[in-house]
């Protein structure tokens, strides 16, 4: 029987679980292989992913599906199980990036704009990684604040690709994770919080729009954006109380409430801030749709320096990401506590 597009998207983001994203292109894990002296090997990398998806505890508990790369999906564990199967043993959805890449956007601001590929042949490809036991997909846009930045045309390009993105996944029955990412690096002085709350709901109100022109279910997707925090280079930095409250107030006056779901993305926030944040807002509650997390590097930095490309330190590795899961699923629930950080 086929599942529902709505019944994929609400485990995705069911109570006290977040998402996985392990879809690191391979020039991006050769540079976290880098930072812990290990070689990037197609069989190394295959380890390392097979550590964190037999992390029984943390997938079982707190992990509700994992976003793989074009390589992870179609690999084999040592023993021949594909780690598909692994995942879905674990009870853990597996998803898919398809996007091929942020490009420079033609015109006077290439040098810094960028817009998204990967439509060309996206149905064709979308089809395989169905077969192949992806239930959901992700597509990211880069949005990039600078002195005038950003064009109109940016956004706007970015939030059709994303649309006609969306609604390929939907016709093949696979939910869309839709990432308008507004990039909080980059060196503009003027890139304060409020200027990440303008541009953030500007890039939200046009992705709906896109969404809604494109047919879009919204009931059958989930939403992962940045969270409206000021730039690092901004000489003033919010304290995480307001950062959660901008957030919290930019998602409601621009996202509604049929999407089931947001999972935020850490957005080059340090692990324990990316938790706060997450926390922060869920404890206010009176939220119209579930808050919880889509980590990359804020899920994995600790297990990949504990493991270090040693296959005696597997279970070091899957002891850091399963406290690291942990810690998200709290947040998720409202009831993260820094004491908890200090206990571990």
């Amino acid at each position: 029987m086929t599942e529902k597009l709505e019944d994929i998207a609400q485990a995705m983001v069911a109570p006290g679980k977040g998402i996985l994203a392990a879809d690191e292109s391979t020039a991006t894990i050769k540079k976290r292989f880098d930072s812990i002296g290990a070689a990037s090997t197609e069989d190394l990398r295959r380890d390392y992913r097979e550590m964190l998806f037999r992390s029984t505890d943390a997938m079982k508990n707190y992990v509700s599906g994992v976003i793989l790369y074009d390589e992870t999906i179609r690999q084999k564990a040592k023993d021949g199980t594909t780690l598909v199967e692994i995942m879905k043993a674990a009870g853990a959805i597996p998803g898919i990036k398809v996007d091929t890449g942020a490009k420079p956007l033609a015109g006077p601001t290439s040098k810094i704009e960028t817009v998204t590929e990967g439509l060309d042949g996206l149905r064709e490809r979308l089809a395989e990684y169905y077969d192949l036991g992806a239930r959901f997909a992700k597509w990211r846009a880069v949005i990039t604040i600078a002195d005038g930045l950003p064009s109109w045309g940016c956004i706007k390009a970015n939030a059709h690709a994303l649309a006609r993105y969306a609604a390929l996944c939907q016709e093949a029955n696979i939910v869309p994770i839709v990432e308008p990412e507004v990039l909080m690096d980059g060196a503009h002085a003027g890139h304060d919080i409020d200027e990440c709350y303008r541009v953030t709901e500007w890039t939200l109100r046009t992705v709906f729009r896109e969404l809604y022109d494109a047919r879009v279910s919204l009931e059958g997707m989930v939403l992962k954006p940045n969270m409206v925090i000021a730039g690092q280079k901004s000489a003033h930095q919010s304290s995480p109380e307001e950062v959660a409250e901008k957030t919290i107030r930019c998602l409601k006056s621009t996202v509604p409430s049929a999407v089931p779901g947001i999972a935020f993305l850490s957005g080059g926030q340090s692990d324990e801030l990316a938790t706060k944040h997450l926390s922060l807002m869920n404890a206010a509650g009176n939220l119209p749709w579930a808050l919880t997390f889509s980590y990359g590097r804020a899920l994995q930095a600790a297990a990949l320096k504990a493991w270090g490309g040693k296959s005696e330190n597997v279970a070091a590795g899957q002891r850091a990401f399963a406290h690291r899961a942990r810690m998200n699923s709290l947040a998720a629930l409202g009831k993260w506590d820094d004491k908890l950080e200090q206990a571990a």
